[in-house]
């Protein structure tokens, strides 16, 4: 259950962020609106997943994986552009999550 409360944390997390730049600085009240939903939702989710997982890692997997999601989104969405050196960090997020959950004991499975 725990890793459903964090993706789903990861989930509102990536859409409270994605809103954050279509608010235009909060001047959108509706976009802002769900910033601060969004945000709310996905810390209270992140926190009944501390009941379950060291704060190091759950902070781990959801900032890691909230960057490479809104990177994406960003890409895609709203033209940003990537450089390699970009892409190259993103995948060491990601290996820093893989090597996390394949390997360590710190990681519930």
């Amino acid at each position: 259950m725990h890793w459903l409360f964090l993706g789903t944390a990861i989930l509102f997390e990536t859409i409270g962020t994605t809103a954050l730049q279509a608010s235009k600085q909060f001047t959108r009240p509706g976009p802002s609106a769900l910033v601060i939903v969004s945000y709310a939702v996905s810390f209270y989710l992140l926190s009944l997943t501390l009941r379950y997982m060291p704060v190091g890692v759950v902070y781990a997997f959801w900032s890691g994986l909230g960057i490479c999601f809104i990177a994406a989104i960003g890409y895609i969405v709203f033209g940003q552009k990537l450089d390699l050196p970009a892409v190259i960090g993103l995948a060491m997020i990601i290996s820093g999550i893989l090597v996390i959950q394949l390997f360590s004991g710190s990681a519930t499975h």
